[in-house]
């Protein structure tokens, strides 16, 4: 099973390293390779109490799911980009029970949202909090969300 998921990597490797079309090389070998993980999981006896009967369970019950990246290349394989993006909020969870209130916990949320969206756009976070600020005190009650590239 390890095998067949690292040559799922190893697909999206290639295609990235050598500019491919990421939705061709999935329809055409990642596909496979799926329908094979499929099997293995359909075939192998475990019984459904066990850790590994359960583990069948579970990825045969989200399978549509599992699925969807091979039909749109904007879907990632995993969803790794998503838990770095909340280590942060995760690793600083006690921090915010010494928020006081719960506006210094809203106050602090919104500072992380604004912070991971900024990063997540390729925005500078500090340069779009200052550009944000400056508008907001400008023209209370704009929104300026963070967009793709330098600009705010």
């Amino acid at each position: 099973m390890i095998e067949l998921i690292g040559k799922l990597y190893e697909v999206e490797a290639r295609a990235s390293e050598q500019n491919l079309d990421l939705g061709e090389l999935r329809r055409t070998e990642s596909a496979p390779i799926v329908a094979e993980i499929k099997r293995w999981l359909s075939t192998t006896v475990a019984t459904p109490k066990s850790s590994l009967g359960k583990a069948i369970l579970y990825v045969l019950d989200l399978w549509r799911e599992l699925e969807l990246f091979l039909t749109d290349a904007r879907i990632p394989i995993d969803n790794n980009a998503t838990e770095r993006g909340i280590r942060g909020l995760a690793v600083g969870r006690k921090n915010h029970y010494g928020s006081r209130s719960e506006r210094g916990t809203k106050v602090a949320a919104l500072f992380y949202t604004l912070i991971e969206s900024a990063k997540l756009a390729g925005v500078n976070p500090k340069q779009y909090l200052r550009e944000a600020t400056r508008r907001a005190i400008a023209s209370p009650g704009a929104v300026a969300l963070p967009r793709d590239g330098p600009a705010v």
